[in-house]
């Protein structure tokens, strides 16, 4: 599944291997709690890489300086303001696109 996700993102090195893993893994974490499940089954593997990727473009792992949006853009004199610490659920956000795929696969937990 790595060297998928490293395909579909456009990665040639493996100097982002320990990012991408670890993504990976949260992903299928998310998944697990969300579906209550405890395997992930083959076919949710193509939701995994998705997810995948879409969580490397929320995170931005591997940055120091980690994500930044614009808060502000003042055109005259050119200004741009950059907002730094914006606090979002990432399981709720990367989940939102992705319920009806995982809605055959969830188990009720009593």
């Amino acid at each position: 599944m790595l060297e998928k996700l490293k395909l579909l993102l456009g990665i040639k090195d493996d100097s982002k291997d320990a990012i991408l893993e670890f993504t990976i893994e949260r992903v299928e974490d998310t998944i697990k709690n969300y579906c209550n499940i405890e395997e992930i089954p083959e076919e949710l593997n193509t939701t995994v890489l998705s997810m995948a990727m879409e969580l490397c473009r929320l995170e931005n792992f591997g940055n120091v300086e980690g994500k930044k949006d614009i808060k502000s853009i003042q055109v005259g004199d050119t200004t741009t303001t950059f907002e730094t610490n914006k606090s979002i659920d990432i399981s709720n956000e990367l989940l939102k696109d992705y319920k009806a795929q995982l809605a055959p696969y969830r188990k009720i937990r009593w």
